[in-house]
């Protein structure tokens, strides 16, 4: 398995995966695919954010996807891992701890002032695989409109 920045050859796979995410694990409707492709794109630009993959025998099994922001707190520029998914049947390998390490060691190599993340309140393997990585729950509560 490898780990690695998302190339412009990925974008049928990340798409697909990125369905899976967005519509099979979270319940969410499905965006069209001019929106997907815009995303992927403008993440390959690398300013707004970066998407790593991991890839299995050339299919690519999940991804990850950091973006950059402030912290006024911290006065200083943060990442957000706002993703990472893994296929159902590559769960429990190790794809998830490598992808995370990937996210964690470009925010250091990359001198953020750290990298944040949130899950669903209902995600229990994700909680518990967090927590494994060394998150700690903060404070703080999400509220979107």
């Amino acid at each position: 398995m490898k780990i690695r920045s998302v190339e412009h050859y990925d974008l049928n796979q990340l798409t697909d995966l990125m369905y899976q995410y967005i519509v099979d694990f979270y319940k969410r409707p499905k965006p069209p695919i001019e929106k997907i492709h815009n995303l992927i794109e403008t993440l390959l630009e690398k300013n707004s954010g970066i998407q790593f993959v991991a890839e299995q025998d050339g299919k690519l099994i999940g991804f990850a996807t950091l973006y950059f922001s402030f912290s006024t707190t911290k006065a200083d520029k943060i990442t957000i891992m706002n993703d990472l998914f893994v296929v159902e049947n590559a769960r429990g390998t190790g794809v998830a701890h490598e992808l995370f390490k990937r996210c964690e060691t470009y925010t250091k190599e990359n001198r953020y002032a750290y990298m944040s993340w949130v899950t669903s309140t209902d995600n229990y393997r994700a909680q518990k695989f967090y927590e494994k990585m060394g998150g700690s729950l903060e404070n703080w509560l999400n509220y979107s409109i």
